[in-house]
């Protein structure tokens, strides 16, 4: 009870039943829209869940699909990969026996002689210097580089 009521004589008999069955009432309406808020909310969370599982499943799909299409790809590029390694092998192939038969055309035909290696280095060495040369306006000495054609 509260202060202001402790003034007051107790309700009769007769008054306290009915409050008591009204605050029942109340209680008891209180309690019906909390069940049915919670039958609404669990309700609306089973379709979450099944939204959710839907969801998950349709992305698993996805992922598996990708996943397919990638192998698929990877497989494909390694085979591309593996036949033009192949190409540039003998395309590699062919150009050297090119390059030798032409050297060998020329060797009997006297024009050129075989070339080393140390001698095409040295041209390269030699360019270098020269183009070093044309910027610094000097001029380096190749007397001891330079071989006597015969």
């Amino acid at each position: 009870m509260s202060a202001s009521d402790a003034g007051l004589p107790p309700p009769a008999p007769d008054a306290a039943a009915p409050a008591y069955t009204y605050r029942k009432e109340i209680v008891s309406s209180k309690i019906a829209e909390l069940n049915e808020s919670r039958s609404e909310l669990q309700t609306r969370i089973q379709s979450l869940k099944q939204d959710l599982q839907s969801w998950r499943s349709k992305l698993d799909t996805q992922v598996k699909i990708y996943h397919d299409e990638l192998s698929q790809l990877k497989t494909s590029l390694n085979v591309e990969v593996e036949q033009l390694r192949s190409e540039f092998q003998e395309l590699r192939t062919t150009l050297q026996q090119q390059q030798e038969d032409v050297a060998a055309s020329l060797r009997n035909l006297g024009l050129q002689e075989a070339p080393s290696d140390d001698n095409m280095v040295k041209g390269v060495k030699i360019e270098g210097e020269k183009n070093e040369a044309l910027k610094d306006n000097t001029m380096p000495s190749y007397a001891d580089d330079v071989k006597p054609q015969l």
